[in-house]
């Protein structure tokens, strides 16, 4: 039986959707897909078109909702919401080092996990729909980052099942390989670190002598895990939100320290560095991650840890060879490593099952450029100017792929304006897709 909820605002309903794990094989093994749908207070019974929201991830559970939080406030005022926990998240059935435990050896944890990417999530937002809605009615479909990665995968596998189509910071490359994404990546994020130095000319000498002390002496965090020079400069992940130049800053403010025998990293900082790089919430971002661009028609080699072995073209990401010099060093951003697994105890015991998936090359591919070429389903997408996560150009390119996409590009918001705009983003592609604007 479903719980109905009530918050400040909205009414909330649990569902739980026992679906296929392989779509292929229906009669098969099963898991639990679960969603929250969020309609306005007072609104419980209209009959309101219907909004899937696709997160970002991959790995990502959808936000919890405290009210009309975000973009919600905008989207409940014509539409009846459903937030989907993708698989293998939050309510989901869950896939962490603890679940992925019981099903055995690495081998068998890899080929589980294949069954969780984009087309999987999709073939489940189908199967939801016809539960949920009736086979006869679509759904319009929101999606954030790796959320319009699905969406074009939608658009490729079930466009039927959708009257509309909303995409931020999401329009990814459809022919591009993980070398391709990480050789466009480094600039991006080489530049969002000179403006962060240019914003905060201190944080230049303030990250040199973090560095250097990581780097002859890695730091251990209070869960554990290892912070070593290359784990944080992986803190860049944060320069690619509309605040969080700012919040890296006052991270590196509270730094330091005099301990009993000198100067020492103090806790404050040990505590935010590990809230922000520990994949304990979230392990299958790590897991999955590089796997979003494995398709077998783009790239027969498999991803192979591509964003470590780009960045090797890539020399002024070096953090040792900056602290021989004068120059800054550099933090990464959105890139996964192999080290990870060795440093963030959540990751550890899934070191292998990692390795197996980027030696993996028979990914299905998870576009289908002809028919994305004759799609009906009208797609607005706010492509945002210089996207620290998503590469403009491959937006813009796939916009021009994809038929009936109309783009807004912007340089008000980053990566995150869907959540830190209020509604204003949402508000903009929906009046894009209703005419009247």
């Amino acid at each position: 039986m479903s719980t109905v909820s009530r918050l400040p605002g909205i009414v909330t309903t649990d569902h739980v959707f026992r679906l296929p794990l392989d779509h292929a094989t229906p009669q098969g093994e099963r898991i639990e897909v679960y969603a929250r749908e969020v309609v306005a207070a007072g609104r419980e019974q209209a009959d309101l078109p219907w909004l899937l929201f696709l997160q970002g991830g991959p790995g990502g559970k959808a936000a919890r909702p405290l009210g009309r939080d975000a973009w919600l406030e905008r989207a409940l005022d014509d539409y009846r919401v459903l937030l989907l926990d993708q698989r293998g998240t939050g309510r989901s059935t869950p896939a962490t080092r603890q679940t992925l435990a019981r099903r055995g050896g690495a081998q068998e944890q890899a080929d589980y996990l294949a069954h969780f990417r984009a087309d999987s999530i999709v073939r489940d937002a189908e199967l939801i729909r016809h539960q949920l809605l009736g086979a006869d009615r679509r759904w319009s479909v929101l999606g954030q980052s790796f959320g319009g990665f699905c969406i074009l995968t939608y658009l490729s596998i079930a466009p039927e099942g959708l009257t509309e189509a909303f995409v931020t910071g999401g329009l990814a490359g459809l022919g591009s390989s993980a070398d391709d994404v990480y050789r466009a990546a480094y600039p991006r994020v080489a530049r969002k670190n000179e403006d962060h130095y240019a914003r905060f000319p201190q944080d230049v000498e303030a990250v040199r002598r973090i560095a250097a002390h990581l780097a002859a002496t890695p730091a251990t965090l209070p869960d554990g895990g290892l912070l070593t020079v290359e784990a944080f400069q992986a803190l860049g992940l944060m320069l690619g939100g509309g605040s969080g130049s700012g919040t890296l800053h006052y991270l590196l403010e509270e730094a330091w320290v005099d301990g009993a025998a000198g100067p020492e990293l103090s806790d404050t900082f040990l505590a935010g560095v590990q809230a922000r790089l520990s994949f304990a919430e979230g392990p299958l971002y790590a897991v999955l991650h590089e796997s979003i661009y494995g398709q077998r028609s783009v790239d027969q080699g498999g991803t192979a840890w591509s964003a470590e072995r780009v960045r090797k073209e890539f020399p002024q990401f070096d953090a040792r060879a900056a602290l021989d010099s004068d120059s800054p060093v550099l933090f990464t951003g959105e890139m996964i490593y192999p080290w990870m697994f060795d440093t963030d105890p959540a990751l550890r015991p899934l070191k292998e099952t990692a390795d197996l998936l980027a030696a993996r090359t028979d990914w299905p591919d998870l576009y289908d450029p002809a028919r994305l070429a004759a799609n009906t389903v009208p797609v607005v997408a706010a492509v945002y100017h210089d996207d620290m996560y998503v590469e403009t150009a491959d937006s813009l390119e796939t916009a021009r792929a994809v038929r009936g996409v109309r783009t807004w590009i912007t340089n008000e918001w980053e990566h995150d304006g869907l959540r830190a705009s209020g509604g204003t983003v949402l508000d903009r592609l929906i009046k894009m897709a209703h005419g009247e604007a």
